[in-house]
């Protein structure tokens, strides 16, 4: 975790005026994400909105069966929970908590009134939104035309951009339910980058050494992506 919990570590709430970011400070609740948590699942109306400050949280499609896949990440560069400002107040995804960390919180209500002001804030939610779409859009393109191998440096790569340091905090039949593959496919897709020395992998703790290589291995979807949230949000890289 990170050794101060200031809430501008969240990039959304570091690109706010100080006249805005005001309006909403004595409301932001500083709480622990612990992996494995939900902090909102299918259809359930969303009671806060939560701006990561050293975690990831998946955003994941739950088929009936029971077998999901993760859609989008939101880390220090985003915001969980923008059908509250987007008008449908809940979805079919689930937001669960991948890597554990710091999170502020922030009640929906208090959120929306903040959007209806049309000021800095209304303008850097939708334009994190169409960035967080492209994201979504780009991952079902990779899941359907791109290798496992591929898929697995995309994520690696997503996350790195999402966190303070090289170092990830999942195991492999977690990555394996986030892209929605067997645990023997990501158990080799991972040996592969250990071999490479791209990566260390050590009991759910991941340690990148060397992003050149997961870049060189990785397709066009990770650039699309971040091309897409340096433009939107350009005050708010997280990479």
């Amino acid at each position: 975790m990170v050794g101060t919990t200031d809430p501008k570590q969240n990039m959304v709430l570091a690109a706010l005026p100080t006249s805005e970011y005001r309006h909403i400070a004595s409301g932001l609740e500083l709480v622990v994400l612990q992996a494995g948590v939900s902090l909102y699942e299918s259809g359930m109306r969303m009671e806060y909105v939560h701006f990561p400050l050293d975690c990831i949280v998946s955003l994941l499609y739950i088929m009936k069966n029971g077998a999901s896949a993760a859609i989008a990440l939101v880390g220090r560069e985003g915001i969980v929970g923008v059908s509250i400002f987007m008008g449908g107040g809940s979805t079919p995804s689930r937001a669960m908590v991948q890597t554990p960390g710091w999170s502020y919180r922030l009640k929906s209500s208090t959120l929306s009134s903040e959007f209806e002001r049309h000021g800095r804030f209304q303008h850097l939610l939708l334009n994190y939104t169409q960035a967080l779409i492209t994201q979504m859009s780009q991952t079902a393109v990779c899941n359907r035309h791109h290798s496992l191998d591929q898929q697995l440096c995309r994520w690696l790569l997503l996350s790195l951009d999402r966190l303070p340091s090289n170092k990830i905090e999942m195991t492999q039949e977690l990555i394996a339910n986030l892209l929605g593959v067997r645990r023997e496919g990501v158990t080799e897709a991972a040996g592969k980058l250990q071999e490479q020395g791209a990566i260390e992998y050590r009991r759910g703790h991941i340690t990148v050494l060397d992003r050149g290589k997961l870049e060189a291995g990785v397709c066009e979807c990770y650039r699309v992506v971040k091309d897409e949230y340096d433009r939107l949000l350009p005050h708010v890289s997280a990479a």
